[in-house]
């Protein structure tokens, strides 16, 4: 953290223990949850789980706030770390969570502050009283660096009347096997020992009425700065206040410098700060989103976790944010990916790491949470580290093609660094058309997929380019030789003559929306008839409506029940591509309408009810938002 205003808590610090684990088993730690009194009658059990939530994050860890002003999901000291909130996760009365109630809730309301991360929420009471809650989390620049601390802060203040309020305050540890061990407080902080870390929060609140969970008139603003066991080295309110201004600061300048459509100019700017959100600054990986477990429909048991960096879905965020003129993201995640290149020493490369380049992610249940609505299992970890999936090496060339033709950019790439990726091409030059478990990681089927074949064809076309901007005559020819005889392999191996579309393995039969890459990133002209009777052949398989599923064919767990949202927003690009613009508009109002009321999407949507499930916030999803809103808006001189 900044030492401008914070500092390391000293170990010997003067503080009263109020609860402790090392006594006997009969004074275990107190837990304020179990008070009850007549005053606290007027607080209702908390809203239901649900992705009707906002987030707010600084690229070093992220938190989910609920529509009720309730931090529900947390994880630290990383976006793949413990959840010190899990109630998103864990229903009930032994949930980990941060609430700010309001007595007799009658309603709430929620938004961003425009073209921030900062986060406002209201709530009222039955008589007309209300509050308003901002919740953020630090970031701007100063001392030369980007200030991103492990700090979540909460300013309260009241907007009409004298509401009463109740601060309940409860972080788990351990994936909520564990309260605090102890907890201690000061004047103006309350420490929470958990097994592995500390946290502290710092408050001009009472403390008394915080511990206590004590209802209280909240008669002026409150400022709560909770994270890792620092304390402050300026007055809270200043400290709350100085942060708050320089977020919002950051966000406006960065959100200002976004080259943006002429429509859908919010739905951009938020997709774009979510975009942003995923990114693990510390070492440049972008996680796929920022929760685990959260099940793709409802008791499906399909339940992943989704908090490590996937190169696939990474490649798809650094394209849709180049697209906005955005490189810095991109700067960030090349120096993972070039440690990750490097590492291989030119060998297999997984699909996925952890965010600081972790290789092994085993997979594991935890037992003691329930799940999202009770629908677990809880994952921690996952076996797609061990597969074999051959689009991983297309994905790498394309996420790192733009470096060495962007001359925006400080440190761009060249002669030196084009042999770690040519032997990347290598790689994908030697498992081009044999079997892995695709894009869609079955577990238990293997084929020669045409959407990993694809990407073999894509590293070898984008080296070939890189080698004649480089003046590399030999190496161009090498790679346009392999690039060619791919493309002409694919289109022959891959047509279906019976269904008369692109299937999703070499002589397959089922189809598969990753066929829709195939003019993504540019092996056939959207005008081809094949790839029109294709699009024509999925929208009577795998559309329900404007939605659409991965695949046709039962998988693991059996046949797809909702619809996967950036299949979807494939179909969008797709139609617009061949012609068939209003219906790609139709299609994407739905999805924007699918959107929660804060302009987030997860990974699914169910076509019944309209419900989101899968993990949250997917950058898949707000890729395909991006991606959308680029390529149907009206042009800027259209209209001005």
């Amino acid at each position: 953290m900044s030492e401008l205003q914070l500092s390391k808590a000293p170990e010997d610090r003067a503080g009263i223990s109020l609860s402790g684990a090392a006594g006997p088993a009969d004074q275990a730690p107190v837990d304020p949850r179990a008070a009850t009194s007549a005053a606290q009658r007027g607080f209702g059990a908390p809203a239901e789980p649900s992705l009707n939530v906002g987030v707010i994050g600084n690229c070093a860890y992220s938190a989910l706030i609920d529509a009720r002003g309730r931090a529900v999901w947390c994880c630290l000291p990383r976006f793949d770390g413990d959840p010190v909130f899990n109630a998103l996760l864990h229903p009930g009365e032994e949930a980990g969570a941060w609430a700010i109630e309001i007595e007799d809730f009658a309603s709430s309301k929620q938004w961003y502050e425009p073209n921030t991360a900062v986060l406002r929420t209201q709530l009222f009471d039955s008589a007309g009283q209300g509050i308003e809650i901002t919740d953020f989390a630090p970031r701007f620049y100063s001392r030369s660096r980007y200030f991103r601390p492990l700090m979540m802060v909460r300013r309260v203040r009241p907007i009409a009347g004298a509401p009463r309020v109740r601060v309940a305050l409860d972080p788990r540890f351990q994936w909520g096997a564990s309260g605090p061990l102890e907890v201690t407080r000061g004047s103006n902080h309350i420490r929470y020992v958990g097994p592995d870390v500390t946290l502290r929060l710092n408050t001009d609140a009472s403390i008394s009425h915080i511990l206590s969970r004590q209802p209280f008139v909240l008669s002026r603003e409150y400022n709560f700065m909770f994270g890792v066991d620092e304390t402050l080295l300026d007055g809270i309110a200043d400290t709350a206040r100085s942060f708050e201004q320089e977020t919002i600061a950051y966000w406006r300048t960065w959100s200002k410098r976004l080259a943006i459509p002429f429509e859908y100019q919010d739905a951009v700017i938020r997709a774009a700060i979510t975009l942003k959100l995923s990114l693990y600054e510390d070492t440049g990986a972008i996680v796929a989103a920022m929760t685990t477990s959260i099940p793709e429909a409802p008791g499906s048991q399909r339940n992943w976790d989704y908090r490590y960096c996937w190169l696939r879905d990474a490649f798809f965020v650094v394209r849709a944010l180049n697209s906005l003129s955005e490189v810095g993201t991109m700067e960030d995640y090349l120096r993972w990916l070039g440690n990750v290149v490097i590492g291989s020493h030119g060998e297999h490369i997984q699909p996925l790491y952890g965010i600081g380049l972790e290789r092994e992610l085993p997979e594991s249940m935890v037992e003691n949470l329930a799940g999202y609505r009770g629908m677990g299992p809880v994952r921690v970890g996952n076996q797609a580290q061990e597969h074999f999936q051959h689009d991983v090496y297309g994905n790498i060339v394309l996420g790192a093609a733009q470096a060495f033709h962007d001359h925006r950019l400080l440190s761009r790439a060249g002669v030196a660094e084009f042999p770690h990726l040519e032997a990347v091409g290598e790689q994908a030059i030697r498992v081009y058309g044999t079997p892995d478990a695709g894009m869609w990681e079955l577990r238990t089927r293997a084929r020669v997929h045409t959407s990993s074949a694809l990407m073999s064809w894509a590293a070898c076309d984008r080296l070939a380019k890189i080698a004649r901007a480089l003046a590399l005559p030999e190496r161009a020819a090498y790679w346009h030789g392999h690039a060619a005889r791919m493309k002409e392999e694919i289109l022959a191996k891959s047509w279906c003559e019976e269904r008369q579309a692109f299937a999703e393995s070499f002589g397959g039969h089922e189809l598969d929306a990753s066929i829709l890459l195939m003019v993504e990133v540019g092996l056939i002209d959207a005008r081809d008839p094949r790839f029109i009777s294709t699009v024509d052949a999925m929208e009577k398989s795998l559309c329900d409506g404007p939605y659409m599923r991965r695949y046709e064919a039962a998988d693991d767990f059996g046949k797809p029940e909702t619809a996967f949202n950036i299949c979807t927003f494939w179909r969008i690009d797709a139609l617009a591509k061949i012609g068939r613009k209003a219906e790609a508009r139709q299609i994407f109002e739905t999805m924007l309408a699918a959107r929660n009321p804060l302009g987030l999407l997860s990974e699914d949507t169910h076509p019944v009810t309209g419900e989101m499930w899968g993990n949250f916030p997917q950058t898949y999803s707000m890729v395909g938002i991006i991606n959308a809103a680029v390529r149907l808006s009206a042009p800027w001189d259209s209209c001005i």
